[in-house]
């Protein structure tokens, strides 16, 4: 039996929910493992979110909810949590005195700025013998994902 069009569909879309099943999991495990060298305290969620606010800069809590689509609670529980670790802290918003904006400390901007790079040079190494045409494309099918997510 020859395969058309739609099977060959098919089959690629189980091909790509496999590798992303792969790739999730691997990432969930490599999030624990850097989670753990910025702190070993930090869980792999709040490392996420610790991630988050380091790439939007001092933001108020609500606006954290809103971004991430995250509940309330959770948002607090671990911005709680990263503060305990003295990796986050609250500061007057200069807008609004009666405010609070939650930003990275330099303990944890620092911890973080490491294992960003020691991550970053891991990667370099996992994709050294691709070619500069293929990580652009991967990163830009990558990012495709990432939009109609």
């Amino acid at each position: 039996m020859a395969e058309g069009p739609a099977d060959d569909r098919e089959t690629a879309a189980q091909n790509l929910e496999r590798e992303l099943s792969k790739l999730f999991g691997r990432a969930r495990s490599v999030s624990l493992s850097l989670a753990a060298k910025v702190h070993p305290g930090l869980d792999g969620a709040s490392y996420a979110l610790l991630l988050h606010l380091s790439d939007i800069g001092p933001v108020r809590a609500a606006d954290v909810v809103e971004r991430t689509g995250l509940d309330k609670s959770t948002v607090s529980r671990q911005i709680a949590r990263l503060e305990e670790l003295d990796l986050v802290e609250r500061v007057a918003d200069p807008s609004d005195g009666r405010a609070r904006l939650v930003q990275l400390t330099e303990t944890g901007s620092a911890r973080l700025a490491e294992v960003r790079a020691d991550r970053r040079r891991q990667l370099r190494a996992r994709v050294t013998d691709w070619s500069t045409a293929d990580i652009q494309e991967f990163s830009r099918l990558l990012g495709k994902l990432n939009s109609d997510l």
